[in-house]
């Protein structure tokens, strides 16, 4: 529980105003007329936290969907960084991949500094006229496409993705869960909408980066010709300053990924931890049933907080409330960094605490935000 002079300063102020842009979310800093800007997607905390000086610290980052535990991976040593990587040890981490993630040939492995970078490197992988997206969803991917120009559209329902299937040199995207809401969809429809796909001359991504926890995936149909799937590692294993991240795909679209990526995508730390992380199953096993006891912990919280939320993703909740942007600030001024949309300003969502400290202090927090 909070001492007595944290609960004071919770109680001064209501508030900073907040003002909504198409990018960014703008708020003023309370003692400056510098404007400060939210960021794009979770993280920077520090620069957040400049606009809520008298927060209690250390601050409780809650604002992306990453794991609070992180695998206790042994580094290299220091001697290791001073060549670049081996072919043995990308292959390596190719197989390990393959392994975890299930599928037969290593050479329908794509590794790559994040799936951030994958994303990125899709408009140049698939020769698409336009892209449509089950939206709304992670903002990556629609930049992506658009970046590279083309035509990029967003659909609301499963059905109208399923339409723009059927229409040659399109790529359909669907993140599985979703982020941020956690939609989930079977696995048998998105196989059949790759059939879809594959039949007008189009193509499927679906983006699985929250899908260890699911049992939901597409992965088993490879190697499907009008299929991809994206993969984090970052964010099951709870290390994502590791950056990397898999692109599954039938072996002829993967040679060619692995070819515009060019020499060394992956750095020797991310080579050795990936590989040594996608091995160890029994470390995933216990992850997963801490995970989804947390999952669980935070649902009831939530619901005993008097807050309307959803998802089927084991990494974070999507709060839905009128005063979404007023529960932001009152959490930041605990020190507790949720995330905001720009597109929708009933949404907050909230990742899993890392420790009983952490779940005290957002318990208190909530219940305060009850009381006011």
């Amino acid at each position: 529980m909070a001492d007595a002079g944290v609960r004071e300063k919770r109680q001064e102020g209501k508030g900073y105003p907040l003002q909504q842009a198409p990018a960014v979310s703008v708020l003023p800093s309370k003692n400056s007329s510098t404007p400060h800007y939210i960021p794009a997607h979770g993280g920077q905390v520090q620069k957040i936290m400049q606009m809520f000086a008298d927060a209690p610290q250390p601050y409780v980052d809650l604002s992306t969907g990453i794991s609070p535990f992180a695998y206790p991976a042994k580094l290299p040593d220091l001697s290791a960084l001073h060549t670049l990587p081996e072919e043995a040890e990308e292959a390596a981490l190719q197989h390990a991949a393959a392994m975890a993630y299930g599928i037969s040939d290593a050479s329908m492995v794509v590794a790559g500094g994040g799936s951030q970078s994958l994303i990125a490197l899709l408009p140049r992988v698939l020769k698409a006229e336009r892209a449509c997206i089950l939206g709304p969803t992670y903002s990556g991917h629609v930049q992506a496409w658009k970046q590279n120009g083309i035509s990029v559209s967003e659909v609301s329902t499963f059905a109208d993705l399923q339409s723009a299937a059927q229409q040659k040199n399109t790529v359909c995207i669907v993140c599985n869960p979703n982020n941020p809401d956690g939609r989930l969809i079977q696995a048998s429809h998105l196989l059949d909408l790759a059939n879809t796909c594959l039949a007008a001359g189009s193509w499927l991504v679906v983006d699985e980066a929250f899908a260890d926890m699911t049992g939901q995936s597409v992965v088993p149909a490879l190697p499907h010709p009008a299929l991809l799937v994206l993969r984090s590692f970052g964010k099951t294993y709870g290390l994502p300053g590791i950056r990397l991240g898999f692109l599954l795909a039938q072996p002829i679209t993967a040679a060619y990924a692995r070819d515009l990526l060019g020499s060394w995508p992956v750095s020797t730390i991310g080579l050795s931890v990936g590989h040594q992380a996608l091995q160890d199953r029994e470390w995933l096993r216990q992850a997963s049933t801490k995970l989804c006891a947390a999952s669980s912990r935070l649902k009831k919280l939530l619901t005993k907080s008097g807050l309307d939320h959803k998802g089927q993703a084991v990494l974070f909740e999507l709060v839905e409330c009128e005063r979404a942007a007023d529960l932001w600030q009152h959490l930041c001024r605990q020190g507790i960094v949720t995330r905001i949309f720009p597109y929708n300003a009933h949404w907050l969502r909230m990742g899993l605490p890392a420790s009983e400290p952490q779940w005290h202090r957002l318990e208190e927090a909530l219940l305060d935000w009850c009381a006011l």
